[in-house]
């Protein structure tokens, strides 16, 4: 077992790239920082968010990463050169999880505002919003990108079928 470190508050999220050969990691400290997993190594340090970053998602192609924040926004960034692509904006409150559908080309995002947004990734724009009850405190797609599920504060799961 390996023990990366180089965070200096709690890490909320991981996601390690298909291939297993990169790690991204969200903290409290506002930062992801981005691992060669071969190694340990850390190649770089994204910052960009001024709240704790709550949620990381990795495209299956291992290029672009997303990070969901207290800051009521989500950041697409490049992974090979740590380049800000967008900065999302429309949640009221605290991004809780981000999600990636397989194609890269859509993002779901939840948040403390009972609603999931979904986000078209090349552009950077708002698709739709979904209203829940309760604070969403999870987002997936299926593996065809066809279903948007979604877990709530409450206990409850809501799965869409898009379209």
């Amino acid at each position: 077992m390996r023990t990366l470190s180089g965070h200096s508050g709690d890490v909320n999220s991981v996601a390690l790239s298909s291939d297993g050969q990169i790690l991204v990691s969200g903290s409290n400290d506002k930062t992801i920082k981005i691992w060669e997993v071969a190694t340990g190594k850390e190649v770089r340090t994204l910052s960009g968010h001024s709240r704790d970053v709550n949620s990381v998602a990795l495209s299956s192609d291992g290029q672009i990463l997303a990070s969901g924040s207290n800051d009521k926004t989500i950041k697409l960034w490049e992974v090979a050169t740590g380049k800000e692509v967008h900065t999302l904006t429309g949640h009221s409150e605290s991004v809780w999880s981000v999600a990636l559908s397989s194609d890269g080309q859509i993002l779901a995002s939840g948040s403390n505002d009972k609603t999931i947004k979904l986000w078209e990734v090349a552009t950077g724009k708002e698709i739709c919003t979904l209203s829940l009850f309760d604070s969403v405190m999870s987002v997936a797609f299926s593996h065809n990108g066809d279903w948007v599920v979604a877990g709530d504060i409450s206990g409850n799961i809501k799965i869409w079928q898009r379209g």
